[in-house]
Parts: C-alpha cells; sequence; structure tokens
C-alpha cells in the first residue's frame, strides 16, 4: 500500500513540474505584456490649467543620474544619501496623492512618466546592491515568480486604485497615448534600456526629450548595431513590435527616423530583420559598473 501510495505521490510530482514547465513555455511567449486599455485612466479635464510640480524629482536626477562617455546613463545608487531616499519617498506620496484624472492630459503623460521612473529608482534603493532589477522580486503573477522584476505587483496607490508599473506602462501609458517614444522615457534600470533622463518630463519639454530618448538609443549599440554582416536590435523592438508598426518595416522604418547619417548608412542593406537576433542587458544601470572613462 505504501508502495502504490509513493508511486502515485511521484506520478503526481512529475506531472507538476510537467505543467509548470508548460506554463513556464507560456509565460515566456507572453512576457512582453500588450497594450491592454484600462478605461478608468482616461479622465482628463481639457480645460484643466492645473500643473504638477517635480522640483525635488528634477534635483534628485540631477544629482545622481550620471551620464557616462559611452552613452549610457547611470544611476549613483550607492551615493542616495538617507535625506534624498527620504525626499524620493516623500514625492512619490505626493504624486500618488493627486487627483490626476482632474488634470489636462499632457499633465497626466508627464506625470505617468515621472511616476514610474521614480517609484523604479526607490524600488531599486530600497533593496540596493542588487545586480539587476529581476533580482527584486515581489511576487504579482506567474512570470514574475519565473523572471523576477518589481513591474506586477501593485506598489502604488493613485485615487483609491492600486496599481502596478506594469499598469501604468502597459494599461495607462501605451494604450492611451500610443506614442512608440513612451518607451525611450519609461525606464527598467537596466543597461540595456534606454537612458534614464537626468530631468524630469513636463508638458513643454515632453515632445523634445521624446525625440531626444529616442535618437540616442536608436544611434546607440544598444538600439541598432551590426555584427558579422548581420543586423542586431533592441529586444524592445521585438517585445512591443506592435508599437512600432506591428513588422520588421515598421521597426526600420521607426529606427530609420531617428538615426543619423551614421546609422541610416549601417541600416542601408537591410530590408527586413528576418532572423537576426535581438539583446537586452538586465545588468543594473549602476554608475560602480561603469566602464573606466
Amino acid at each position: 500500500m505504501a508502495g502504490r501510495a509513493s508511486a502515485r505521490e511521484g506520478g503526481d510530482v512529475m506531472r507538476m513540474f510537467w505543467c509548470l514547465g508548460l506554463l513556464a513555455c507560456s509565460a515566456v511567449a507572453n512576457a512582453a505584456p500588450k497594450a491592454d486599455l484600462w478605461p478608468r485612466w482616461q479622465a482628463h479635464d481639457a480645460t484643466s490649467t492645473a500643473t504638477v510640480s517635480y522640483t525635488e524629482w528634477d534635483r534628485l536626477l540631477g544629482s545622481y543620474v550620471v551620464a557616462g562617455s559611452d552613452g549610457v546613463n547611470r544611476v549613483a545608487y550607492s551615493r542616495v544619501s538617507a535625506a534624498d531616499k527620504a525626499a524620493l519617498a516623500a514625492f512619490v506620496k505626493r504624486l500618488e496623492a493627486l487627483p490626476i484624472s482632474r488634470y489636462a492630459q499632457p499633465e497626466q503623460y508627464a506625470y505617468w512618466v515621472n511616476l514610474y521612473n521614480a517609484k523604479t529608482l526607490q524600488l531599486v534603493l530600497e533593496r540596493y546592491p542588487v545586480s539587476s532589477i529581476r533580482d527584486i522580486k515581489l511576487g504579482g503573477g506567474l512570470a514574475a515568480q519565473f523572471f523576477g522584476g518589481p513591474w506586477a505587483k501593485n506598489v502604488l496607490l493613485v485615487e483609491g486604485q492600486k496599481l502596478s508599473l506594469d499598469d501604468i506602462e502597459h494599461r495607462i501609458l501605451r494604450p492611451i497615448w500610443r506614442d512608440a517614444r513612451t518607451h525611450y522615457a519609461v525606464n527598467c534600470a537596466s543597461i540595456g534600456c534606454p537612458n534614464l533622463a537626468r530631468q524630469a518630463y513636463t508638458p513643454a519639454k515632453m515632445q523634445t526629450m521624446l525625440d531626444e530618448g529616442a535618437r540616442a538609443y536608436v544611434n546607440h549599440s544598444r538600439g541598432a548595431t551590426v555584427e558579422r554582416g548581420k543586423l542586431v536590435v533592441s529586444s524592445i523592438y521585438r517585445w512591443f513590435i506592435d508599437d512600432f508598426g506591428g513588422n520588421d518595416a515598421g521597426i526600420l522604418a521607426h529606427l530609420r527616423r531617428y538615426a543619423s547619417a551614421d546609422t541610416l548608412a549601417m541600416l542601408a542593406p537591410f530590408k527586413s530583420l528576418g532572423d537576426n537576433g535581438d539583446r537586452y542587458d538586465w545588468a543594473l544601470n549602476d554608475e560602480r559598473a561603469a566602464p573606466a572613462p
């Protein structure tokens, strides 16, 4: 009897691992969330003249985001003072307390980008040192359990609604504004990510900063490069292909739109991405890991 029970339990364990394997494969296949509009956050007041102040966020960015000689902005996490950690926490709380649905859409766009970036920085600082943001495992779903990262967990409370970083990016920013340049604004604290800007986004500076972010990334090897005759692009373009035209031609058109003369020449031979590779460096964007000048 005991032997039969043991065999049955062994079979159950094998089935469990088989199911987990299938779930893991499914999670990999769906690792990049689709844009999925949360209608509740479409509310806005086009007549509102209310503005959001980012004075303390500007100061923190200017103090701790360092432009590297290799074109990568890194954060001096180890140098952030206790007072500035407290200032960051207070800033996030202030943004959470705003009735953002009563603001005009240009203010909302800047608000959500800055809130996303500030909360990401806070989450990393709370657990620093870490080698990658993916080491921060807060839970929040199967993909998060397998691959880590804080994105799926509810970490914010705005207008009484719990929000995750995924909610901000994939259910608010992407589907409401439908601007591929949003990917250059929200920062995931990784080397492979577009640079964390050294100043806050504001409605007045938004379009200029989005264009600057796009050009900086597209014309850097993180965005696109040629290796052994093959075009290698950032995984961002593969993960979120729907935001970049939905196909290879759309990605290439986007790259060319922001390409310098040298990058245009590099892209010229390529009509599609084909089976060429893509890559993304998940190492933390830590100033301490910057290459020597």
